[in-house]
């Protein structure tokens, strides 16, 4: 029986870059949008092995659910479904705050937590927030892979996240509870203000080193 494809909501940058990267190594994709019709030729780009269906009947098909829309699109997809029985949510947002200008939540919370908070039923992760779109695409380096730290409240969906990041080339890191989320989604911001607002560019990432 062939196994239940990995939904992605949302067809922008980063939802097309892990399902690239995922397909490239057999994982199925299903998108969720809104209007599939306004993706259907850039998903179609990616093979056979990904679809593009409305938002519920992607949540429908798959046990893993990851959130690539911008923060708010997020929330908002999070509250609308009223069971999410049991299915994993990896939150691969950032509530930025706008023109980059920093994170709209922090300090006693994050973006992840109010996100479960509102995903009633829904084991969230956090994870893939941390680099670029390209990265996600290609974690391809040099000198190693790519850091990607990874926290939920459940350890067996934290550990199927970081199977699925490992998957894609990624060095990741149960970084524990959810609540961790409240240093990775500013860590996130390093990664963007030097990418864009210092002008590194965006072919760069961190690394873990150790002893």
């Amino acid at each position: 029986m062939p196994s239940m494809p990995i939904a992605i909501l949302g067809a922008g940058n980063v939802g097309i870059a892990l399902a690239r990267a995922w397909i490239t190594r057999g994982e199925s994709v299903v998108f969720g949008v809104p209007n599939p019709d306004k993706y259907r030729d850039t998903v179609a780009t990616l093979g056979p092995s990904a679809t593009i269906v409305s938002t519920n009947s992607a949540i429908d098909a798959a046990e893993v659910v990851v959130l690539a829309t911008p923060y708010t699109a997020a929330l908002e997809v999070a509250r609308s479904i009223a069971d999410w029985r049991g299915r994993i949510i990896v939150d691969a947002t950032n509530p930025l705050a706008p023109g980059l200008a920093g994170l709209s939540v922090g300090t006693t919370t994050s973006g992840a937590e109010q996100i479960a908070a509102a995903a009633h039923g829904a084991r969230v992760v956090k994870a893939f927030n941390t680099t670029g779109a390209e990265n996600m695409a290609d974690s391809r380096y040099p000198g190693g892979a790519i850091f990607m730290p990874v926290c939920g409240d459940d350890a067996d969906a934290r550990s199927r996240v970081i199977a699925l990041a490992t998957l894609i080339g990624f060095d990741a890191v149960d970084c524990g509870d959810l609540s961790a989320a409240r240093y990775l989604e500013p860590f996130a911001m390093t990664w963007i203000h030097m990418a864009i607002k210092l002008g590194h560019g965006r072919s760069f990432a961190f690394a873990r080193l150790r002893r």
